[in-house]
């Protein structure tokens, strides 16, 4: 009978521990393509939020607790997202920092919110992601008719009077394009070729010579850096020299690697600024920060983003002094003002927007260097 009691002590005992622990820390979410063709973010992502985690558990944490991250592969689909974002839902987490690609956070946003749990977006950047009237959506990436208005903006700069648009039709790319169209066709430029190709193929050839039988003196292509940079490496094959210009998909050192130097040398394309090109004393610090840990400076501005989409959250915790997601969400929406992010400083409108100008125009050179343009 003794040792009964003496096991049943025990495990109360235990019991009771872990739930002090439990109460005793701040669980955050990742939801990231850990696999899949965009496992190089996913991946970044979680060495991003690794680094800034543990920087603020040295801190002595948010409010005397501890961080803990909890991270989920959504794979880059959005029926394995709708799952990573349920699995998730029922682990405690007040916050959840992803995903890449719109279509991927569409199918993730009412689980969140109807289990009242923030949800900050880092490379979700369709219009209408933010138009439902949810209160705990936020993302640390600009909007699509941002994007489009400054590749609108700099084909106009360029010069160029006949456009081809190349979309892949998920949710970002038909937007990004739509928006591009509708600007380009208001200000006189011609649409000579506008149509969707099919994303994760090897041979992009048929697709080519449609874009060249319409003779557009450039084309843009509003898809994910895998694709681009087949297509620039298929097209400097067969022989044809026009221009291509990218949405901030293709914002990747990847596309390089699939392209060649040679195929990716003087492609445009418009992103929110790279942490290197920033002059800014945080941004700074955390490059240095990432290559002491990792190796080597961030190669994605995605993976930036998620890592800014974690210190907002942090920050409204410190501000509301909560970590209850109401008040939190309550701060982002109206207390948080020009917050020194790694990208910038950090404001939301009331639809959870990032506002401000952003985007930014980068040509690659012939080292397969991204260079800003000024």
């Amino acid at each position: 009978m003794k040792k009964k009691f003496v096991f049943a002590l025990a495990l109360c005992l235990m019991l009771l521990s872990t739930t002090a622990f439990a109460a005793d820390t701040i669980k955050i979410g990742l939801m990231g393509p850990m696999t899949g063709a965009w496992a190089s973010e996913g991946q970044e992502m979680k060495q991003v939020l690794d680094l800034l985690v543990e920087d603020v558990n040295k801190g002595g944490g948010l409010l005397g607790k501890q961080i803990k991250l909890i991270s989920e592969d959504d794979g880059g689909d959005p029926k394995t997202a709708a799952l990573a974002a349920q699995r998730l839902s029922t682990k405690g987490v007040m916050a959840v920092i992803g995903t890449y690609g719109s279509s991927v956070t569409e199918a993730t946003q009412n689980i969140y919110d109807e289990e009242n749990i923030i949800q900050v977006a880092n490379g979700s950047t369709a219009v209408r992601l933010s138009e439902k009237g949810l209160n705990f959506f936020f993302r640390t990436c600009p909007r699509d008719d941002e994007q489009g208005r400054v590749a609108a903006q700099t084909i106009k700069t360029l010069g160029y009077k006949n456009i081809a648009i190349l979309h892949d039709n998920t949710t970002y790319a038909k937007g990004l394009a739509d928006e591009t169209k509708a600007l380009l066709e208001k200000a006189g430029v011609k649409i000579v070729f506008y149509d969707a190709m099919t994303p994760g193929e090897r041979d992009y050839n048929a697709i080519l010579t449609k874009l060249k039988s319409a003779n557009p003196e450039a084309v843009f292509f509003t898809g994910y850096y895998p694709e681009a940079g087949l297509l620039l490496r298929q097209k400097k094959e067969m022989g044809w020299a026009v221009p291509f210009i990218g949405g901030d998909a293709t914002n990747h050192p990847d596309l390089v690697k699939i392209a060649g130097k040679d195929s990716a040398e003087g492609f445009y394309f418009v992103s929110s600024p790279l942490p290197k090109d920033l002059p800014s004393k945080v941004s700074t610090e955390f490059v240095e920060a990432f290559q002491k840990k990792y190796g080597n400076a961030p190669n994605s501005i995605y993976a930036v983003l998620s890592g800014d989409g974690f210190r907002v959250v942090a920050e409204a915790i410190r501000g509301a002094g909560s970590a209850d997601t109401k008040k939190v969400a309550e701060y982002l929406h109206a207390k948080l003002k020009n917050f020194p992010g790694l990208t910038g400083n950090l404001s939301f409108n009331k639809k959870g927007d990032r506002v401000g100008d952003v985007y930014r125009v980068y040509k690659v050179d012939a080292e397969g260097q991204f260079i800003l343009q000024k």
